[in-house]
Protein backbone atom coordinates (compact mmCIF):
# COMPACT_ATOMS: atom_id res chain seq x y z
CA UNK A 1 0.00 0.00 0.00
CA UNK A 2 1.50 3.29 -1.08
CA UNK A 3 1.26 6.40 1.07
CA UNK A 4 -0.91 8.02 -1.60
CA UNK A 5 -3.47 5.21 -1.17
CA UNK A 6 -3.99 6.04 2.51
CA UNK A 7 -6.81 8.35 3.48
CA UNK A 8 -6.06 11.13 5.93
CA UNK A 9 -8.21 9.44 8.60
CA UNK A 10 -6.38 6.12 8.12
CA UNK A 11 -3.03 7.83 8.38
CA UNK A 12 -4.12 9.68 11.51
CA UNK A 13 -5.36 6.43 13.08
CA UNK A 14 -2.11 4.63 12.27
CA UNK A 15 -0.03 7.53 13.62
CA UNK A 16 -2.15 7.58 16.80
CA UNK A 17 -1.63 3.85 17.35
CA UNK A 18 2.12 4.21 16.74
CA UNK A 19 2.33 7.06 19.26
CA UNK A 20 0.36 5.04 21.84
CA UNK A 21 2.68 2.05 21.44
CA UNK A 22 5.74 4.28 21.62
CA UNK A 23 4.54 5.90 24.84
CA UNK A 24 3.63 2.56 26.38
CA UNK A 25 7.07 1.17 25.49
CA UNK A 26 8.81 4.18 27.00
CA UNK A 27 6.80 3.81 30.21
CA UNK A 28 7.72 0.14 30.46
CA UNK A 29 11.41 0.91 29.91
CA UNK A 30 11.53 3.31 32.83
CA UNK A 31 9.34 1.16 35.05
CA UNK A 32 6.20 3.31 34.96
CA UNK A 33 3.22 0.96 35.40
CA UNK A 34 0.45 0.78 32.82
CA UNK A 35 -2.81 1.07 34.74
CA UNK A 36 -5.10 0.76 31.71
CA UNK A 37 -3.54 -2.58 30.74
CA UNK A 38 -3.91 -3.80 34.34
CA UNK A 39 -7.61 -2.85 34.46
CA UNK A 40 -8.28 -4.52 31.10
CA UNK A 41 -6.51 -7.68 32.31
CA UNK A 42 -8.45 -7.81 35.59
CA UNK A 43 -11.79 -7.29 33.85
CA UNK A 44 -11.03 -9.92 31.19
CA UNK A 45 -9.50 -12.66 33.34
CA UNK A 46 -10.85 -11.97 36.85
CA UNK A 47 -14.35 -10.53 36.42
CA UNK A 48 -15.19 -11.30 40.05
CA UNK A 49 -12.41 -9.01 41.34
CA UNK A 50 -12.58 -5.24 41.63
CA UNK A 51 -9.52 -3.53 40.11
CA UNK A 52 -7.35 -1.47 42.44
CA UNK A 53 -7.66 2.28 42.21
CA UNK A 54 -4.81 4.06 40.41
CA UNK A 55 -3.13 5.17 43.68
CA UNK A 56 -3.38 1.61 45.08
CA UNK A 57 -2.01 0.16 41.83
CA UNK A 58 0.85 2.65 41.64
CA UNK A 59 1.86 2.02 45.27
CA UNK A 60 1.69 -1.78 44.81
CA UNK A 61 3.92 -1.58 41.70
CA UNK A 62 6.31 0.76 43.50
CA UNK A 63 6.61 -1.62 46.45
CA UNK A 64 7.05 -4.60 44.13
CA UNK A 65 9.84 -2.83 42.27
CA UNK A 66 11.76 -1.32 45.18
CA UNK A 67 10.75 -3.51 48.12
CA UNK A 68 8.67 -2.44 51.08
CA UNK A 69 10.70 -3.79 53.96
CA UNK A 70 14.28 -3.53 52.76
CA UNK A 71 14.69 -7.29 52.24
CA UNK A 72 15.51 -6.76 48.59
CA UNK A 73 18.44 -4.54 49.43
CA UNK A 74 16.96 -1.15 48.67
CA UNK A 75 16.26 1.46 51.28
CA UNK A 76 15.98 5.16 50.75
CA UNK A 77 16.50 6.12 54.39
Amino acid sequence: MAMSDLKASDLKARWSEFARCLCQGARLMVGFPDYDTYVAHIRATHPDRTPMTYPEFFRERQLARYGADGRRGFRCC
